[in-house]
């Protein structure tokens, strides 16, 4: 219903419907109900729905992820601080993701440069967010 008040739209304005493909014609109650008959047969427009629901699914940025909320200090003279120090990202992102995202902002040659503490203890590059939190910040 979404969709067919969205192409009424771009319609009643002259303009084409972004991101729609031409000829298409199939909605998604017609898709479902083709299914529900025993309809197995797949055409263009279901794949093409498919492709687009794949998409959205892959540009979801894991944002639909339980979040950790980090403060980045630097601890050292070398380095300047960062312009934001809070972020906000996916509790399965690693350390690792970490200090590549540290190494960028501060235009690092290379990320090795930098070790990522918590509670003065130098955090593995492969432990996740979720589990840092879970062995080391549980207290705090």
């Amino acid at each position: 219903a979404e969709m067919k008040k969205q192409r009424e739209f771009y319609h009643k304005l002259g303009m084409e419907v972004p991101g729609d493909i031409k000829g298409e014609t199939c909605s998604a109650k017609q898709h479902l109900d083709s299914h529900r008959n025993g309809e197995t047969k797949l055409d263009e427009n279901s794949n093409k729905e498919t492709s687009e629901e794949k998409q959205e699914e892959d540009n979801d940025y894991h944002r639909s992820d339980e979040q950790v909320s980090i403060c980045l200090e630097c601890n050292s003279s070398k380095l300047r601080g960062l312009k934001r120090k809070w972020i906000r990202c996916s509790a399965q992102a690693t350390v690792l993701h970490l200090k590549k995202f540290i190494a960028k902002k501060l235009n690092l040659s290379s990320f090795n440069e930098l070790d990522i503490l918590c509670n003065e203890e130098i955090l593995g590059k492969d432990h996740t967010l979720k589990f840092v939190v879970v062995t080391r910040w549980r207290f705090k």
